[in-house]
């Protein structure tokens, strides 16, 4: 089994290349000339798609193909005030270098809309919310001349005292989406509400991919062990929308998250690394039956974390002829 690891958006080994340099509304407002605020505006966003850039660099520097960017390349792109404004358009030769970049060297690339994203509110500001931030991201992944192999992330959201219902009124307001946005989307389970057998059931029912968080199953689960549940994880990547856009004769690999807690009286909180053995044991247990699979560490160092976990595979691999590392970020795993 190919195993690819990938970080989370920000650097903690290349200085001064943040992708998330942003601006407050109240900072926009003191600025008395508007289109000068929205240059403002623009210039953030092109600094941020640089670095953006910049770090995609650095990652084919250190094999890394799988990448989530952050949600805050554009400041304040869904801000209600600024509904008027359209700074895809304004800034559409910089998205398509990013995308240009990601298509030619073969990168997974995903985003992870933020926690107000919501689709199970009996709310409809809510609802409307949640919608324009999916219709963004999907936006820049299309500005970005990206497939829809490149996804958007998200959780159910919150149970509002009737968890059955919340996931039924999730699954109605999905199926009210517009396509592109539908064929965008990966569900995961989360840490306090939705554990991993009540996200796979969402999926099954509407066709979606699962990416089983292995750290949120461990602190929110039924009893059951994460590799038990993945035969029919795995078959959620086997639907039209996990496929739309797979070209004839290629593959997308079933997506997990890893990171590991920062202490026993802090278990849902992440630490600054990964414990491989964890890792090891849960990838050894679906090898068998997975031909590859990528991994999204979440872990708080980042790509500090990937590479530290690069050296303890490399370590493991010494003691254990079923691990072959392949490369810098990179792993061949026998069941």
């Amino acid at each position: 089994m190919i195993v690819r690891f990938g970080y989370v958006a920000m650097s903690t080994v290349i200085p001064d290349c943040s992708p998330s340099k942003t601006m407050t509304m109240a900072s926009f407002k003191k600025l008395e000339d508007r289109e000068a605020a929205l240059a403002r505006l623009e210039s953030l966003t092109r600094t941020n798609l640089h670095n953006t850039l910049r770090l995609l660099k650095h990652n084919t520097g250190s094999d890394i193909k799988v990448y989530r960017m952050t949600s805050k390349l554009v400041p304040l792109a869904t801000h209600p005030d600024l509904q008027d404004w359209k700074p895809l358009a304004a800034l559409a030769d910089d998205f398509a270098e990013v995308g240009d970049y990601v298509k030619r060297h073969g990168m997974r690339v995903s985003f992870h809309p933020d926690h107000f994203t919501v689709l199970s509110t009996p709310r409809p500001e809510v609802l409307v919310n949640s919608i324009r931030d999916l219709q963004h991201h999907t936006d820049m992944l299309r500005a970005m001349g990206l497939p829809a192999t490149a996804k958007n992330n998200i959780h159910i959201g919150g149970a509002y005292g009737d968890k059955p219902t919340s996931a039924a009124r999730f699954e109605d307001h999905f199926r009210e989406l517009p396509l592109e946005l539908q064929e965008r989307v990966t569900l995961e389970n989360d840490d306090k509400t939705f554990n991993a057998p009540e996200t796979l059931a969402v999926c099954r029912h509407l066709g979606l991919p699962m990416v089983l968080d292995i750290h949120h199953q461990w602190v929110n689960n039924e009893g059951e062990l994460p590799w038990e549940l993945w035969p029919e994880i795995l078959k959620t990547w086997q639907t039209p929308l996990a496929l739309k856009d797979v070209l004839p004769g290629e593959h997308l690999p079933p997506k997990i998250h890893v990171s590991s807690p920062r202490s026993p009286s802090d278990p849902r909180s992440h630490a600054d690394g990964v414990e491989p053995v964890p890792l090891l044991a849960f990838l050894q247990r679906i090898a068998e039956d997975t031909p590859a699979v990528d991994v999204m560490i979440e872990a708080k160092l980042k790509d500090g974390a990937l590479f530290g976990l690069m050296e303890s595979m490399k370590e493991a691999a010494k003691a254990d002829h079923r691990i072959t590392v392949l490369d810098g970020a990179s792993v061949n795993i026998e069941p």
